[in-house]
């Protein structure tokens, strides 16, 4: 930590300076001859990041910021509120603790947090964050979390783990085993030390190909915030044995969506034609997998076994966006022309041979308006385009 920059006139510097040019900053040079502007202008970047993503470290004074990187790996508030409500006890240990947000909000559900951090250097800036956040129930550990639970043999309520991707793993499909720290391979060793295990996991990896790698999983939670899947969690259990809950939940600003079953639940789907509306379920919902599910559930038909819409004559509540629709179509471009003259919709492809990019294209729309075209493929393996407005 550069202590110079938490001196007040530096910090009222950096406040004043949180939407200006970094790149222009950086060549005016400093003005504190004591403190380097590189230094200066990376702790208005991550100050910057953390404004909607940590509003409450942002808004508290001398919080000192990480690199960006940091900001950037690390759980929002919204989402770490959400795994803090799923637990709670009277010790957790964090064995992955990073710039510490899972473990702030841990605090508040747990009488006893240790955070464990390996970079020595992030982890005096926790240490020293928590201080000013008037947080006094964390203990923050420079060491590896591992290495840690050995030396101390404790037993704690529960531990709480978020590995992270290798870097030899960019750009390829990979798997838990493939983030550090291994949780495959250690967990035996962890399960000594809890009977209880939250693993925060890459939305990235595959549910089904996850659970193999695991066992003693009792739940899965699909975390997305305003439609984008931010987080995996998964709820181990020592010696569980039974079915295991899947639940997804999707918070937007208005209002949350929940969906919830069980892993491999057998669905009874039902297939129509188009009718009078249209039903596009959200991210964290296809992430699970639901595509029969829901169908089954809510009782609505689907268009296609590989389409993942549905439809029905009746509007109803739905975990996802809703839609009427206005005419269904053959693509033809000349048509579409016709019955959209300005030439300007919200395009979605559903089991359909075109990407957006090609049929925008082909047909010159451009992007936006109220207009909604969903290019797909009906249960006769038909392609079609639905013509739709939002609900």
């Amino acid at each position: 930590m550069i202590k110079n920059l938490l001196n007040n006139d530096v910090q009222k510097f950096i406040n004043q300076s949180i939407n200006k040019d970094s790149t222009k900053l950086i060549l005016k040079g400093s003005p504190f001859p004591e403190i380097n502007i590189q230094n200066i202008v990376e702790q208005i970047i991550a100050k910057k990041k953390c404004k909607k993503k940590l509003p409450t470290w942002f808004k508290t004074d001398k919080i000192y910021y990480p690199n960006k990187l940091n900001i950037e790996q690390t759980s929002s508030e919204i989402t770490a509120k959400y795994k803090a409500n799923l637990i709670s006890g009277d010790s957790l240990i964090d064995i992955t603790g990073g710039f510490g947000v899972d473990s702030f909000a841990f605090a508040k559900k747990f009488n006893e947090i240790s955070h464990c951090e390996i970079n020595t250097e992030l982890s005096k800036i926790v240490a020293y964050n928590y201080k000013q956040l008037g947080v006094k129930n964390i203990k923050t550990i420079a060491d590896d979390g591992l290495d840690y639970l050995k030396k101390i043999n404790q037993k704690f309520d529960w531990i709480y783990a978020d590995p992270s991707r290798r870097n030899d793993t960019k750009g390829k499909v990979f798997l838990l085993k493939d983030c550090l720290p291994n949780i495959p391979k250690y967990l035996d060793l962890l399960f000594q030390y809890s009977n209880q295990i939250l693993l925060k996991i890459s939305p990235l990896l595959d549910i089904t190909a996850t659970i193999k790698e695991l066992k003693f999983v009792k739940e899965i939670h699909v975390v997305a915030i305003n439609n984008e899947v931010k987080e995996l969690l998964f709820i181990l259990q020592k010696n569980y044995n039974n079915e295991i809950k899947i639940k997804t939940v999707n918070i937007k600003k208005d209002n949350i969506e929940t969906f919830n079953s069980l892993f491999n639940s057998p669905s009874d789907v039902t297939f129509s034609l188009p009718k009078t509306y249209l039903y596009e379920p959200n991210s964290a919902i296809l992430k699970a997998g639901f595509f029969n599910e829901v169908s089954h559930q809510i009782k609505i038909y689907k268009l296609h076994n590989n389409s993942h819409l549905y439809t029905s004559n009746n509007l109803i509540p739905f975990p996802g966006r809703r839609f009427k629709i206005i005419q269904n179509s053959s693509y033809d471009k000349k048509l579409l022309k016709k019955i959209i003259p300005n030439q300007k919709a919200n395009i979605t492809t559903r089991n359909f041979p075109q990407t957006v990019a090609q049929i925008r294209k082909k047909t010159g729309f451009k992007d936006g308006g109220d207009t909604y075209l969903f290019f797909t493929t009906d249960l006769n393996n038909k392609h079609i385009i639905l013509i739709c407005v939002k609900v």
